[in-house]
């Protein structure tokens, strides 16, 4: 058996409960070594350091 609302609820309401469900751009953070745009807490794509320390050698 499924949930039987006691009373319906408008369009509205309905609409205004999902309209608060949405997406949010990503925060970005300059690379303390190279400056370049990057997500927080994650290995620079474009130099391949973190916390200014080379993870990934660059050829």
């Amino acid at each position: 058996m499924s949930i039987c609302p006691k009373n319906k609820s408008s369009k509205g309401r309905r609409d205004k409960r999902r309209a608060n469900w949405k997406m949010s751009a990503p925060t970005l953070v300059k690379c303390s070594k190279c400056g370049e745009l990057m997500m927080p807490h994650r290995v620079c794509k474009n130099c391949g350091s973190y916390n200014k320390k080379e993870i990934i050698p660059q050829d």
